[in-house]
Formats: structure tokens, sequence, C-alpha cells
């Protein structure tokens, strides 16, 4: 079964299929790059298909209340500091990528952190610190920053040392390899090959299962592992679909094969010790999920190169750790 015919159920289907379809367009060089000559995408009218979001929906995002802010707060710091302090990325392309010409951070995680920014202080300043894979529960229990939005996937594990607010976006794991080895179709072949995975990410954990005598060797960012894959140091690069997505975009010698292989649910990382910071957060999530902001933001990014609407974004809580 291809990846554009594949069927899953439930919420989180939604999010892949969508995503699967992305990875397949940018695997195929169908993804509306005015490089490429390929056609443009049918469907998503009026989008735009730049990645970038609209003014008018961060001018159309709730800001909370005074009564939703109460005295002494992490919200309430946050309120008075003026800026949101961001755990992220600049690297990932329709995730959270630094725009070279305007300086801007763009992609669906830096939008939401953005959006999220905009409710605690009335306006969408955000203060992205980078941080790598193994750093990001340390980053929060020491409170250097406020949230981490990073397709940070909930595991129980991770939440013994940090809380997640969410889920508000799910994929799954996926193969990527070069464009122009034939050998590697799925998760299946990877036995007895090398596989690129990043430090501290599911991938670890779920290769040996997967994959049977498959060897491992890590990397700290996804560029990195990127990077390692084009070199040749690794037979296949095993990450999240979208990640995955992003770099078969931006690196044409790249391409995704097989399905996924595990559905993941993304949280949004916040110290663990704040249960009424959390409160908040899926509160917030709530109401940007039922005004149409959340599916504004994942068309205007992920959904840029997908043919279809936005899917349902996924149940609060519905994350084992969430």
């Amino acid at each position: 079964m291809s990846i554009l015919k594949m069927s899953f159920t439930g919420r989180r289907s939604l999010a892949l299929t969508a995503t699967a379809v992305a990875v397949a367009l940018a695997a195929t060089g169908c993804g509306g790059d005015s490089d490429s000559g390929a056609p443009a995408l049918p469907g998503n009218p009026g989008l735009g298909g730049d990645g970038v979001v609209a003014q008018s929906v961060y001018d159309a995002a709730p800001v909370a209340t005074d009564a939703d802010i109460p005295a002494g707060s992490a919200m309430d710091a946050i309120r008075k500091r003026g800026y949101l302090s961001v755990g992220g990325s600049l690297d990932a392309p329709l995730l959270s990528q630094q725009n070279p010409v305007s300086g801007t951070i763009e992609g669906f995680d830096a939008d939401m952190a953005k959006l999220l920014a905009k409710y605690i202080t009335g306006k969408t300043e955000v203060k992205t610190t980078t941080i790598g894979t193994q750093t990001r529960e340390a980053m929060l229990q020491a409170k250097s920053v406020d949230v981490v939005f990073q397709t940070y996937t909930i595991t129980p594990q991770r939440a013994t040392q940090i809380a997640f607010a969410g889920p508000y976006l799910t994929s799954g794991l996926a193969v990527g390899v070069r464009k122009d080895d034939t050998s590697i179709k799925s998760v299946k072949d990877l036995a007895g090959k090398t596989v690129i995975v990043g430090a501290n990410t599911p991938a670890v954990t779920a290769l040996p299962s997967a994959a049977p005598g498959s060897k491992q060797i890590a990397f700290g960012t996804d560029p990195q592992a990127l990077q390692a894959l084009l070199q040749k140091r690794g037979d296949a690069y095993v990450q999240d679909f979208t990640l995955l997505a992003s770099g078969a975009k931006a690196n044409p010698g790249m391409k995704v094969v097989g399905e996924p292989f595990t559905t993941e649910a993304y949280g949004i990382g916040l110290n663990r010790e704040d249960a009424q910071f959390k409160e908040f957060v899926n509160k917030w999530l709530t109401k940007i999920q039922a005004d149409g902001t959340w599916a504004k933001v994942w068309e205007a990014t992920l959904g840029s190169v997908v043919e279809g609407g936005a899917p349902t974004p996924p149940a609060l809580g519905s994350a084992d750790g969430s």
C-alpha cells in the first residue's frame, strides 16, 4: 500500500495521513516549489502555499483576560516580561525555521509559540533559544525557557521529568534514505543496516523491535543527522514523519520511503512543578482549536504542501503522559 493510500482511524490518523501526503509530495518534487517546474498543488484554495501565516490570523487570535492570569503565576511573570521564552529550533522547514531575509522564525511550532505569546501578553513576541534533543528536559527543569515547541513526543518516561500540555499535533516514525537508494523501501529493510537516529528520540527505543539487527548511530540535531545521511555515514535516517517531510523539502538528495511505523503525539513541554501553567496552556489550545486558529496555522505551514484541508487536531490528554 502506498503512502498516499494509507488509511488510519481516529484523530491521529488524519494528521498522519495529511503529513504522509506532504512527504510524498515533497519527496517527488510536487510540493509547489517554483524551482521544480511542477504544477501548483490542487486543493487548499487560498492558502498561498508559502509556509507563512497571514497577519490576519495573529490579529484575530484570542488574548487571555486578566481573570485568566492570577497574580504571581507563571503567566503573570511572562505578561510582565513582555515575551514568551521558547525552546525550539531555527532549522526545521515548515515547523520552525528562521527566514534568512526577514529574520522571522516561521513554521507550525514557531507560529503556535507566537500565538501562545499573544494569548498571554497581547503580543506575538517570543525569544527562541535553540536546544538539542538531549537538553530539553534540563532546560525546562531549570526554568531556562517557559515552554518547548519542538515536535516534542509525549512519553510516560519524559512525563516523569517534565509536563506536557496537549497533544497539539500527531505524527509517527518513518524512514528517510538517499534519493538514489532503491534497496530500502520500508523499515523492514533496515535489518543489518546502519541507521541514523536523533539522540534521545523515540527512534532509539523503537528501532530494535521494528528492525532487529540494525545498528544505530546517533546525532544531536536533525540537521546533523540529515547531513550524515547525505554523506553516506549511515544507510537510512529514522525520524518523525514531519521532520523528514521538512528534510525532503529542503534536501533534494533524500526521500522518504514506506509508511510511518509508529504513532506519536507531540506535546508542549512545560516545567513539571507548575500544574497551573499546564492547565492554562491546555485551555488556550481548546480555544484555538474551537475557533479555527489551529487549522489556519496548520494549513499555512505543514498544510502548504498538502492536498486537502486541515486534519482534526488531537484530543487534549489523549496521549499517555499528557
